[in-house]
């Protein structure tokens, strides 16, 4: 018979795609009574980061809460802020959403960090006082209320010419056509496309009649305008997408971090300082094909989950270790709701010829958005699992060692 044991606590920060995945998954490969599962969130929804582009202008997105996602799993969410966590002592402090009650200490064995990234300044001069940022719905609600204020013939700008800000302009120029917009790139428009996917963003672009100011960088944000290499541009609203950057808590413990503050990790998403703790999604630095880390995405996020739920449940249960391979396949463009761009690409994310366009892109991306919300509640994919046993030894084990 399997010696009885006290339960396994597990922790995951931050339910995002990676988080909830994490969660959903560990919770199908373990037994309830052998672990703990705590996913931490300051909000008690799921947030679908990749259509905030479609939230700032003014589109209803399906309310997805976590009490229904996990409903039966054993997943408990505990709603509040992460503001502390010692990985020596193996705690995560945590505020509570409301900031009434005061930050409370929670114990651990394995950590999951899923804190994700935010929008980037690049430190540019105003863009902290007078920029939006769509990395997160509070950003994209507050975006959403300006434009909604906007009068006809108002100029708007974006800036940032990589998947974010395309997506940005294209979707606010569809649906407010009244708005003068533009774009603001450092480099050529879709210049890492390939000609048939930068042909096709150009058309777009031209039919949106969405002004493109290319080889141009801001220089500083003010109230009514964007001061940049090339000279003045008018904005009433700046909209800036240029880049992530995680979240700066994890730099503030003894985690090892490499220059972008991401925690460096092994194949099993495992960090090499810290044995009981893993780092997945835009958190972790991993290497992906031909050794180039990962860029942030959902793309390449959500296999991560995937890897690290899976080596925690088998390090738990004295299983194999599985290992995914992180690659990529294309990349995926919404412009509006009638347009699209599916940009095929290698391994290790480089565009290739191929590209579909038009109206079958705009129902490739739709179905990719469906579905990787749909696989944060069906994190297995919809396959039945076993659930193993964990036992005391096991656990010990799998919390101070490496495998």
């Amino acid at each position: 018979m399997p010696q009885t044991i006290q339960q396994h606590r597990v922790i995951v920060i931050g339910a995002g795609y990676t988080g909830a995945s994490a969660a959903g998954r560990l919770a199908r490969r373990l037994r309830g009574e052998d672990v703990s599962i705590t996913l931490v969130n300051a909000e008690p929804d799921f947030v679908e980061r990749v259509r905030m582009h479609q939230l700032a202008v003014g589109q209803t997105l399906r309310p997805r809460p976590f009490d229904e996602m996990f409903a039966g799993t054993g997943v408990t969410l505990r709603l509040g802020r992460v503001t502390g966590i010692d990985v020596d002592r193996r705690t995560v402090t945590v505020t509570g959403a409301d900031d009434a009650e005061g930050p409370q200490d929670l114990e651990c064995d394995t950590l999951v960090y899923a804190l994700g990234s935010a929008w980037n300044t690049q430190g540019v001069p105003g863009t902290t006082e007078h920029a939006h940022e769509i990395a997160g719905r509070d950003g994209a609600l507050r975006l959403r209320d300006r434009l909604a204020a906007l009068a006809p013939g108002t100029p708007v700008t974006v800036v940032g010419g990589g998947l974010t800000g395309v997506e940005a302009a294209t979707e606010l120029a569809e649906t407010r056509p009244d708005l003068d917009v533009c774009l603001v790139a450092r480099g050529g428009l879709g210049d890492w496309l390939s000609p048939k996917g930068a042909r096709h963003l150009r058309k777009v672009f031209a039919r949106l009649r969405i002004t493109a100011h290319e080889h141009t960088t801001v220089t500083a944000v003010h109230a009514d305008r964007v001061t940049t290499t090339e000279g003045d541009i008018p904005a009433a609203v700046t909209i800036w997408t240029t880049g992530f950057a995680v979240h700066p808590i994890a730099r503030a413990t003894t985690l090892r971090t490499g220059d972008t503050g991401q925690i460096v990790v092994d194949a099993t998403m495992r960090s090499v300082s810290h044995p009981d703790v893993y780092a997945i999604g835009d958190a972790a630095l991993v290497a992906g094909p031909g050794d180039k880390p990962l860029r942030m995405s959902c793309a390449s996020g959500v296999p991560t989950a995937w890897q690290a739920a899976d080596a925690i449940a088998a390090r738990l249960t004295d299983s194999k270790l599985p290992t995914i391979s992180a690659r990529y396949f294309n990349q995926c463009i919404s412009l509006g709701r009638k347009e699209g761009l599916i940009q095929y690409v290698t391994a290790d994310d480089r565009a290739v010829s191929a590209a579909l366009t038009g109206r079958p892109a705009a129902l490739y991306k739709e179905l990719v958005c469906k579905a990787a919300a749909w696989g944060v509640a069906n994190p297995t994919m919809g396959l039945p699992t076993r659930r193993r046993r964990v036992t005391a030894e096991r656990a010990a084990r799998a919390s101070v060692t490496a495998a």
